[in-house]
């Protein structure tokens, strides 16, 4: 019961907030959120770390169809719930010192979209899944479109168009799967995931719904060739929604990958597999090598962001435990240090209207705070030892690397160029003269430190004490191995 809880509390919240508006709606909002947040972490800390599907509840929504109304929290899933239930209070608490038109109804999307990812990440039923999947990009796209800068409009509507396109072919390979099932003496047919697993599909069959849901969530990470939407999507979005879409959102697909592809179609991820870790390898690269390029530092954390997915993604297509492993903590990393970097950048935003690295400089000569929690962020970001970013990065390559020498040396170059393009930011805006927009640049109040002092503890812990994550995942992962299967098609 304690799921269904996580997934209607924030419904109620945002509910409660469009109801009473008036100027505490960010107090209670963030009020919610910390609610939310407790019971994530009740979550975690009471989670069992084994195979099982833990605090859930199971209701009829479609009996006659098998399509039911299901949801618990396993290994898979359980750090996303976390993850979702840390982040969104820091989001809030990031907006206390920017006033948004329309208060009420800007929290509240923030609210009802962290209701939509909870149920992702926890549906047990894959249409419910589904329904959670499109639910999820209905506030995102409000939040962008009524909050975001002045190409707005063009831009979201593109990500709407992308999304919807993608999630088409998921809801198409779901219906292939559903009716697939045996039929039971209660329902024509069985909407179970689990029940997915044990299907024996076609080859061809595994070819196109490989195909089909892989379009779908390679989409939503973004994976090359399908992110064009995303640069232009987080620059014109507001921020707090950036970091909802960077922070979270993203990690819908890389968990669908997991969830989905590899246990249901493992013959169709040994005949594609090796296609799928070729293009994220490619976006690996050309996203770390637009970032070097990038003068606008929202749009640099942006390519940023999709060169680390890529990584995220050739790791759970490597077939390897100590890949899947990897995907499950960088995710949780990865949402951490984004949020704190967009953070970093809306900081700077909020004194100098700009973005514009050529713009900035010096800013390092007033601002002790902020200087010390940006290159912390930085460190984790370019996944420095004893840092969260370098236990996911690790983990990874080396899943990559047994995978494939050849696209693991590859991917190896994310540490390189991370470091260029993160180093390259730092510089360019903290060091150096002063220009006339930094020349009075204030440090950080209590509220922003407030942000960033939780996400500094939390970029230390998982880099120090990693195993108080690994453990929580680990059996899960080593059961989803034996859908796979016990050895990868070698690619060497």
């Amino acid at each position: 019961m304690l799921t269904l809880f996580l997934i209607l509390f924030p419904v109620v919240a945002a509910t409660l907030l469009l109801i009473i508006q008036g100027e505490k709606t960010k107090q209670v909002a963030l009020v919610a959120a910390l609610i939310e947040l407790a019971l994530a972490g009740y979550a975690f800390v009471g989670f069992k770390p084994d195979a099982s599907s833990q605090f859930g509840f199971d209701y009829a929504w479609i009996s006659s169809l098998g399509i039911r109304f299901s949801a618990g929290i396993d290994g898979i899933s359980v750090l996303l719930v976390l993850l979702t239930g840390l982040l969104v209070p820091f989001i809030i608490l990031s907006t206390f010192n920017r006033d948004y038109p329309r208060p009420s109804l800007f929290y509240a999307l923030m609210l009802y979209m962290q209701a939509a990812l909870v149920g992702v990440f926890t549906a047990r039923d894959g249409f419910l899944f589904y329904f959670f999947f499109e639910a999820a990009l209905i506030p995102i796209y409000f939040l962008a479109a009524m909050w975001g800068g002045a190409n707005r409009i063009p831009v979201t509507f593109k990500f709407f168009v992308y999304t919807i396109f993608g999630s088409l072919f998921m809801l198409l390979a779901l219906v292939y799967l559903y009716y697939q099932t045996p039929a039971t003496a209660t329902s024509a047919h069985s909407a179970a995931i689990v029940d997915f697993y044990k299907l024996n599909l076609t080859p061809e069959a595994e070819t196109w719904v490989f195909w089909a849901f892989f379009i779908a969530f390679a989409i939503k990470m973004p994976v090359f060739p399908f992110h064009t939407w995303q640069p232009d999507t987080y620059v014109e979005s507001p921020t707090p929604a950036t970091m909802l879409l960077a922070g979270i959102m993203l990690k819908m697909g890389v968990y669908g990958l997991i969830r989905f592809i590899l246990p249901i179609v493992p013959l169709g991820v040994e005949t594609w597999g090796k296609t799928a870790v070729i293009l994220s390898v490619i976006g690996i690269i050309y996203g770390s090598i637009i970032a070097i390029r990038q003068r606008d530092m929202k749009r640099l954390i942006a390519y940023s962001s999709f060169s680390h997915v890529g990584l995220m993604a050739a790791g759970v297509f490597s077939q390897t435990e100590t890949g899947m492993q990897g995907a499950l903590v960088q995710m949780l990393a990865h949402g951490i240090n984004v949020v704190g970097m967009f953070f970093v950048a809306d900081v700077i935003f909020s004194r100098t209207k700009t973005n514009q690295l050529d713009q900035l400089g010096g800013i390092t000569q007033t601002t002790p705070k902020l200087t010390v929690f940006f290159l912390i962020m930085l460190l984790g970001s370019v996944a420095l030892p004893l840092t969260n970013g370098f236990i996911g990065e690790f983990l990874l390559l080396h899943g990559v690397f047994t995978y494939n020498n050849y696209l693991g040396l590859a991917a190896g170059f994310t540490i390189i160029l991370g470091a260029v393009y993160m180093l390259r930011m730092f510089q360019k805006s903290m060091f150096g003269p002063t220009s006339s927009r930094t020349e009075s640049f204030a440090d950080l109040t209590s509220s922003e430190s407030w942000v960033f002092i939780p996400l500094v503890v939390l970029v230390f812990w998982i880099g120090i004490y990693p195993h108080s994550f690994l453990k929580v995942t680990e059996p899960a992962v080593a059961n989803m191995m034996k859908y796979i299967g016990t050895t990868a098609v070698s690619m060497k």
